[in-house]
């Protein structure tokens, strides 16, 4: 898969699953616009990668979305590919949550998801050309005890994926999900022992999963190969949830 001259937009890019995708397409010729809360967070990334440029940007917010995909076509060009991953947790069980942490959580990992595609999508429907890769979560397809908002927003992400699938499709655009299971990243550093060990006894693959498993699937998804493949949620969770 080649992405040479294409201008990627990666949020959530400052570590983890979103530097590895930022990472995958930057080996693969891609303008990586690499977008974190901070610069300093999208820069290390940049660093890291040997290339794309750092944004900041609350994808919460509207008018911090619009600026940001202003500037990233001001700067790099007119984006090919935008893989929503920007997310957080803010875990705990439904008494106990407060109203806050189910507020934020939605913002950020569905809002945002929105909000960037909605923004996105102008530029790409000119061109008559885009790839969407929503980062949702296996969460968002069976649920987790202590996650509600986390699980509802992943779950939101999937329905986002359809219908941006049905609006955008006659334009050249397409919009697919990727469902991670368990993976080792700073998101899941907290995770008790007792819950890793029995993700590693009971997933086929007899692992967490790594970034690195997870990217190639967002690629596939943003290639030129993938032209016919629209609306769609992979899983990749090495057969945990079979």
């Amino acid at each position: 898969m080649d992405f040479a001259g294409q201008v990627v937009i990666v949020t959530g890019a400052s570590r983890g699953i979103g530097r590895e995708i930022a990472a995958q397409f930057a080996a693969r010729g891609a303008q990586v616009a690499c977008v974190a809360t901070t610069v300093p967070g999208a820069q290390g990334t940049v660093d890291a990668i040997g290339g794309g440029k750092a944004f900041a940007c609350d994808v919460s917010q509207s008018d911090q979305v619009e600026q940001l995909i202003a500037d990233i076509q001001e700067s790099l060009g007119t984006p090919s590919v935008l893989v929503n991953n920007a997310g957080i947790t803010r875990d705990t069980l439904m008494l106990r949550m407060k109203d806050e942490d189910w507020d934020r959580v939605l913002e950020v990992n569905l809002k945002g998801a929105f909000l960037t595609t909605r923004a996105v999508a102008k530029p790409m429907m000119k061109a008559r050309y885009g790839r969407i890769v929503n980062i949702s979560s296996v969460v968002g397809l069976h649920g987790a005890s202590g996650q509600a908002n986390y699980a509802a927003a992943k779950a939101g992400m999937i329905g986002l994926t359809m219908s941006t699938a049905k609006e955008l499709g006659s334009r050249g655009i397409t919009c697919n999900a990727v469902a991670p299971g368990f993976v080792a990243t700073d998101m899941t550093s907290d995770l008790p022992e007792d819950f890793k060990a029995y993700v590693e006894k009971s997933a086929p693959a007899g692992r967490l999963g790594e970034p690195v498993d997870i990217a190639p699937a967002v690629l596939f998804f943003a290639s030129k190969e993938a032209a016919y493949i629209t609306g769609q949620t992979l899983t990749v969770d090495g057969g945990l949830m079979l």
